[in-house]
């Protein structure tokens, strides 16, 4: 008998948007999945031998790369901070829509072309730092996982670099958004081995890609 295909999903936004898709590719996580209370991290599928993980964004590339889970769905984000060479990214599942941004207090004097070190709270070292060297700044990153935009009152760091939505939470917070990073949207991600060696993996690429044609043809 095969073993079981592990599906890795991140909590929060990007699974809510991700669910109908998912349900339409057959991938469709047991009832206690949807209850809040439930505190379980791996659940079996209605109707097929595949099981869901729900982790933290970074770790769905961490455990896809590694090949604990076989398939999973991340922001482009994560697959752009990482770049495992063993992960792979066939499908740009046209959901979860925002952007890596750099901000800073509003008035701030200080340009990044008239600087040559700059200090950034983010919690994406590799692209904020690529970023800041391809216009000639040394960027000393500041590694956090939230509460972002109290770096630069507190005088943690001159700027920071997060994902933006609406830019709400910036505005709230006295920050400005001063120039984009990266554009971001939902990713189907695979192991590159499980899709050479499982027609299970090749078959839910395809169901994935298909509808992501259907629905943007609709």
């Amino acid at each position: 008998m095969a073993k079981p295909l592990t599906f890795a999903v991140p909590k929060g936004r990007i699974l809510d948007e991700a669910l109908p898709l998912m349900a339409r590719a057959g991938v469709i996580p047991e009832a206690g999945f949807h209850d809040n209370n439930n505190r379980a991290l791996s659940f079996a599928c209605e109707g097929s031998d595949t099981r869901i993980i729900r982790v933290r964004a970074f770790d769905v590339a961490t455990f896809v790369a590694h090949g604990a889970a076989q398939l999973g769905i991340v922001g482009s984000d994560v697959v752009e901070e990482f770049a495992y060479p063993d992960l792979y990214a066939p499908v740009d599942l046209d959901i979860g829509h925002c952007r890596l941004s750099v901000a800073e207090p509003e008035g701030q004097a200080a340009a990044p072309a008239r600087v040559s070190h700059l200090r950034v709270a983010s919690k994406y070292p590799n692209l904020t730092r690529r970023h800041f060297e391809g216009m000639g700044v040394q960027a000393e990153v500041v590694k956090l996982n939230g509460a972002m935009e109290l770096a630069p009152g507190l005088g943690l760091a001159s700027r920071i670099v997060d994902l933006v939505s609406t830019g709400r939470t910036l505005k709230d917070n006295g920050l400005i958004e001063t120039s984009r990073i990266l554009d971001v949207s939902a990713r189907l991600i695979v192991n590159r081995a499980a899709l050479k060696t499982d027609q299970r993996v090749a078959r839910l690429v395809d169901a994935f890609r298909a509808l992501v044609i259907e629905t943007k043809a609709a």
